[in-house]
């Protein structure tokens, strides 16, 4: 009757830590996520202000954008 007892608490002992073990995942996750999401509005800033700051330079070779917003053929 001893065996099965410690092995019932051996076995107790392992889902509790993999349920620590899972719960810091969810939360490095969740940390990781919010890091992504903000390195990527970052991103997209750096993006806004680069083409804003190109603006004057592509108006001056005359390889701006057309009237519309889009690109001439030769643009990429």
């Amino acid at each position: 009757m001893l065996w099965p007892m410690f092995f019932l608490a051996l076995a107790f002992c392992g889902i509790a830590v993999l349920g620590v073990l899972a719960v810091r995942v969810g939360l490095e996750v969740r940390r990781f996520s919010r890091a992504v999401g903000d390195s990527s509005e970052r991103i997209t800033r750096a993006a806004e202000n680069l083409e804003r700051a190109a603006m004057p330079l592509a108006a001056r070779s005359g390889r701006g954008t057309d009237s519309d917003g889009t690109q001439g053929p030769n643009e990429t």
